[in-house]
């Protein structure tokens, strides 16, 4: 049967093309493979299963305010090393490496826009950006977009996705909570209008402050909401926690969130919310 052996043994390699990578990726939920510009167009939400993948801060401005009125705040701050943090690595180096790899300043991008033609500041965190945390620059962004808020009498909405409280900048870092929140609380007490949007994850020193204190509080489906992490709260009362633990739809159940919100909605529920509460 030596008719059967192939001679050239690379014949099997002329038809072979090469596929370029980042076209594909897998659901982490339900585990269906995902053609990347197909998932784009979805909002980075699998037509599977209805899970909702990270995104760059962009998708949120892009999808939530009027194309044709943006402007993008604050674009100067920058964050410091008063305390010459070092661990493994220095903090100033993180943050050069955080910089260029998501070229940001920081981990918030504040923008002045309109929602259907109703005029809001907002504020969209970054995860990618040494996982979101919170220091003095965060504090400091949120702080004057409530502050223009208040002065220009317009909700103010924010995005929140966060790992905690940056602690390369130690009490710096854990004095934005005071900060923000007495911010937030001069801007209600005049009437002004707050919606926090809690996305995967929102975690920690964002949790215990800006983030739980809206008038009404938004949430993705499925985001990781809590101050500490799962693993950290079942090593400290020894029990074993119940499904779907920190997830959006239990802190709903138990009264945390208003409103389970899918990625495609937000635009329009955010501005049927102003509509209500501001007329």
């Amino acid at each position: 049967m030596a008719w059967f052996r192939r001679k050239d043994k690379n014949i099997a390699e002329l038809g072979k093309k090469d596929i370029p990578s980042g076209l594909w990726t897998k659901c982490p939920t339900c585990t269906e493979i995902q053609y990347k510009p197909e998932l784009d167009k979805n909002y980075s939400v699998c037509r599977h299963c209805g899970h909702h993948f990270r995104v760059s801060p962009t998708v949120y401005r892009d999808l939530l305010l009027d194309q044709d009125d943006i402007e993008e705040l604050y674009l100067t701050v920058k964050s410091a090393d008063p305390l010459k943090f070092k661990a493994k690595k220095k903090y100033s180096t993180q943050l050069e490496t955080a910089i260029s790899k998501t070229s940001q300043n920081d981990a918030i991008n504040c923008y002045s826009g309109k929602i259907n033609e109703k005029r809001i500041i907002l504020g969209v965190m970054n995860f990618a950006f040494i996982g979101g945390s919170m220091g003095s620059v965060v504090g400091e962004l949120v702080s004057r977009s409530i502050d223009l808020s208040r002065e220009k009498k317009i909700p103010f909405i924010i995005v929140c996705t966060s790992g905690g409280a940056r602690m390369q900048e130690s009490a710096l870092s854990l004095m934005q909570l005071a900060k923000t929140s007495s911010k937030l609380a001069r801007f209600q007490d005049e009437g002004g209008l707050f919606i926090p949007i809690l996305t995967d994850p929102t975690t920690g020193g964002v949790t215990a402050s800006f983030g739980m204190l809206g008038d009404i509080i938004l949430a993705e489906p499925g985001a990781l909401i809590g101050f500490a992490g799962p693993r950290v709260i079942k090593q400290t009362i020894g029990e074993n926690l119940p499904e779907g633990f920190q997830r959006a739809e239990f802190l709903q159940d138990k009264g945390f969130v208003d409103h389970i919100v899918p990625r495609e909605n937000l635009k329009e529920t955010i501005s049927n919310l102003i509509s209500m509460l501001t007329s």
